[in-house]
């Protein structure tokens, strides 16, 4: 890796703030980002949707259980984009097989309740090793920072379950007080045939809150992974030493 092509400044962070530059990387990469995972995530998430006839709670646990595969096209416009690099829907297509083939099923098994999974996410994404190495790898990476880790983690989960959980009160507020009980008869499907619409409606604010949030919990981990390797590694000396000469 170029060291001193990356457009990020690097210095040893404590894990809070390279997760604030994480979001601050979305900030000022936020077309690249949407405009590029949003048409993965958009079909991906009507397809979701359209389950809704088979089982009212199967859209919403779709969406939720596919989220790291969908997180791989996110972390490859986030790796393009500390380098600079703006990224196009092209630019993923061509990528393709690496970005969405690679390591489906252990992504989607045994890592996906992982509560460090956007820290861990790049060494399996972007490091490239496999077996005995990369565990060792992993392990190196998270020894003493676990809990900076999980707590992003949970700090995340508490914002997207306010988020949806708030999107879906805004019915009750704005709706009249004489019909609020309705309204929330109608959300727990007690209404005569309102549980395959009040689920569909459930499951796209949901839909709607992840395609939000989860480009910014992904960038949050990745920062603090580069973070973690500033640590082991001095990348902000190499950085500085590789620029001035």
């Amino acid at each position: 890796m170029r060291v001193d092509a990356i457009a990020v400044e690097l210095r040893p962070r404590p894990m809070w703030e390279a997760a604030d530059l994480g979001v601050r990387l979305v900030q000022a990469h936020a077309r690249s980002i949407w405009l590029t995972w949003a048409p993965v995530y958009g079909v991906f998430a009507v397809l979701a949707l359209a389950t809704v006839e088979i089982s009212s709670w199967l859209p919403s646990l779709l969406v939720f259980w596919f989220k790291p595969w969908m997180d791989r096209s996110i972390l490859f416009v986030l790796s393009r984009a500390v380098f600079g690099q703006e990224t196009r829907f092209a630019d993923l297509w061509a990528a393709r097989r690496s970005v969405w083939g690679g390591q489906l099923f252990t992504t989607l098994l045994w890592r996906r309740l992982s509560p460090w999974r956007s820290f861990t996410q790049p060494i399996y994404q972007l490091e490239g090793q496999r077996g005995k190495a990369r565990r060792q790898r992993r392990t190196q990476l998270l020894r003493q920072q676990r809990g900076a880790a999980g707590g992003m983690h949970f700090a995340f989960a508490n914002i997207e379950a306010s988020l949806a959980f708030g999107a879906l009160a805004l019915a009750l507020w704005f709706a009249p007080e004489q019909l609020r009980g309705d309204v929330f008869d109608w959300f727990l499907g007690r209404g005569e045939g309102s549980d395959v619409l009040a689920s569909l409606c459930s499951a796209s604010v949901y839909a709607g809150v992840v395609l939000l949030l989860e480009p910014f919990y992904v960038a949050a981990g990745f920062a603090m992974y580069l973070n973690r390797r500033v640590q082991l590694e001095a990348w902000d000396i190499e950085q500085e030493f590789r620029r001035a000469f």
